[in-house]
């Protein structure tokens, strides 16, 4: 970790789905969950990583051997035998912090997955973006978690507030208490993930279990945040998606005298990034959701007194 910076690997502006209005997204690096279906595992380590996008690769073509040369650890190698050019030994590659072979790819087929930023650099950066959102847009901060990297988001959430920034967050709440409701204290709007109600289940897939998100969300309820929260259900089939998870979801909503949830449907748009860090990706032969079956879930929790918004139709 570099000393008050934070890591974050993308920067996105324009965005319209992730909270009100107009928005710039803010990807922190890190999280504590290992869910399975994840769009963004360039995410998931709390470090910089190497990404190797073949098809810029321009070894096959001209010849290049450039990063090769330039890797102090011999990482790289010439793969003969399948499509893609290079071969990588990701052992070798996880504990470095140079990147030189990134340095010398002129073709962007070699990439670093993060930046390091200072909050000074990264406040310029939205200041640039503010005058384009428009009334009633802001900074969203996803990930990843992006209260893994606690101290530097709740500092950047702070000086948002201050200068009268609207904040949200996406997160799946999974930290410690005290860290979760401080930084809540700094944001406007709040999407919260639940994976599954059963805590083995969500272990199964995600790694960890539910207790802590479902705990920090009665924390959140009982106290005095002002904020509007909503709920989160990524639809994956054979594992949330039966109408028992549904209704013990929607039981749990009811009980916290919530009122929304947003489903979301699976997609397989992060596959590719799971290739361009050395990984296979578990759900490559899953399909997206159908517009029945997101419909049926829909249904279940309007029986039960609960806004259900679809993918991108939450109404902010």
């Amino acid at each position: 970790m570099q000393e008050n910076k934070g890591l974050i690997f993308d920067i996105q502006g324009h965005s319209v789905h992730d909270g009100p209005g107009c928005r710039t997204l803010i990807f922190m690096s890190g999280c504590p969950l290992r869910c399975e279906w994840c769009a963004n595992p360039e995410g998931m380590e709390f470090k910089q990583r190497l990404m190797y996008r073949e098809q810029k690769c321009a070894n096959r073509t001209q010849g290049c051997t450039r990063c090769l040369a330039a890797c102090p650890r011999q990482a790289i190698s010439i793969n003969n035998e399948v499509e893609i050019p290079l071969k990588i030994n990701r052992e070798l590659c996880h504990s470095c912090t140079t990147f030189d072979c990134t340095t010398v790819c002129y073709f962007e087929a070699l990439t670093i997955s993060g930046k390091w930023m200072t909050l000074e650099e990264l406040m310029r950066v939205i200041n640039r973006d503010r005058q384009y959102w428009g009334q009633g847009g802001g900074v969203t901060f996803t990930g990843g978690e992006p209260l893994l990297q606690k101290d530097f988001t709740i500092a950047a959430l702070k000086k948002c507030q201050s200068v009268y920034i609207h904040t949200a967050i996406e997160t799946s709440a999974h930290i410690q208490r005290e860290t979760f409701l401080k930084a809540m204290g700094y944001v406007d709007f709040a999407f919260i993930d639940i994976k599954h109600m059963d805590p083995e289940k969500h272990r199964e897939k995600t790694g960890v279990t539910n207790e802590l998100t479902l705990n920090n969300i009665a924390a959140l309820v009982a106290s005095s945040w002002p904020g509007r929260l909503i709920i989160r259900l990524p639809v994956i089939e054979n594992f949330n998606d039966t109408d028992a998870n549904i209704t013990a979801t929607a039981a749990f909503i009811n009980q916290m005298g919530l009122r929304e949830i947003n489903i979301l449907p699976f997609h397989r748009l992060g596959d590719s990034k799971w290739t361009q860090l050395g990984l296979t990706y578990p759900y490559r032969d899953y399909q997206g959701t159908s517009k029945e079956k997101l419909e049926q879930i829909q249904s279940l929790f309007h029986e039960r007194g609960i806004a259900c918004y679809i993918g991108s139709d939450t109404p902010f």
